[in-house]
């Protein structure tokens, strides 16, 4: 039978103190997994984790900063040590420092868009591993975006790194099935985060969007969710390597 029941599972949300990180954590928490909310500061997440146990749900929260190796280091310490085993990762953090033209970006935003987007997410599933092996399998899911498959403009670095995200997503699916470790990709299209809360804010520009987009309207961030619950859970249970776009009919 197709279950969507993620009871006795240890989930994993990063950036998940607000927009498309909440609404996953909270649907996860929804369907049953213990989830763990970890996002750069530990105050913006607390009131997350306290919102999901107010409905019933189970969640803590770890502050780390994806950027950082010894931050991701010390993160995994505290799972072994309070669940000694990870059964769901959803690397959802992301930054978008600079906007602008390519050729005018200076090494800092380039690295820090690298270093959070990519650098992060890769020693996420690799430290997850052991972890998830415990339990015998795992669900990885990588929010990368719409911008991975088409380049958004003063956006270029950005785009490169979700482009670069969802190859990874690829390269660890192939690896990983072995170990029955499942690995895919979310593509979001244009959603109410505050990434997108220059475009939302500008009539001109949010109608000229809008207009390419078939659905004729921006997602809300709980419109993302339902996807990754599917793709954690054992419905999903011969899906990996596959990338699910979820943009209101964007690239059609």
């Amino acid at each position: 039978m197709v279950s969507f029941d993620l009871k006795d599972r240890i989930a994993m949300v990063t950036g998940a103190s607000r927009g498309i990180g909440r609404a996953i954590a909270e649907t996860l928490a929804e369907h049953g997994a213990e989830v763990i909310v970890v996002s750069r500061k530990l105050g913006s997440l607390e009131p997350v984790a306290a919102d999901i146990r107010e409905r019933g749900g189970k969640a803590v929260a770890f502050a780390c900063n994806m950027g950082s190796l010894a931050d991701i280091d010390l993160l995994y310490t505290k799972i072994c040590d309070k669940y000694g085993r990870l059964d769901i990762l959803v690397n959802n953090a992301a930054t978008n420092p600079y906007f602008g033209e390519m050729a005018t970006i200076d090494e800092g935003a380039w690295e820090k868009t690298l270093s959070v987007n990519l650098k992060g997410p890769f020693f996420m599933i690799q430290k997850a591993v052991p972890l998830m092996q415990v339990a015998g399998k795992g669900a990885v899911v990588n929010v990368s975006s719409v911008n991975g498959i088409r380049p958004a403009a003063f956006q270029g670095v950005y785009s490169i790194t979700k482009g670069a995200l969802i190859t990874m997503t690829q390269a660890f699916a192939k690896e990983l099935a072995p170990h029955h470790i499942r690995v895919n990709a979310l593509l979001p299209g244009f959603t109410d985060t505050k990434f997108s809360s220059v475009l939302m804010q500008n009539k001109e520009i949010y109608d000229m969007v809008v207009a390419q987009i078939p659905l004729r309207r921006h997602a809300d961030p709980a419109e993302m969710a339902g996807a990754v619950l599917y793709l954690v859970s054992d419905a999903a249970s011969y899906t990996t390597g596959a990338c699910i776009t979820c943009d209101g009919g964007l690239l059609a």
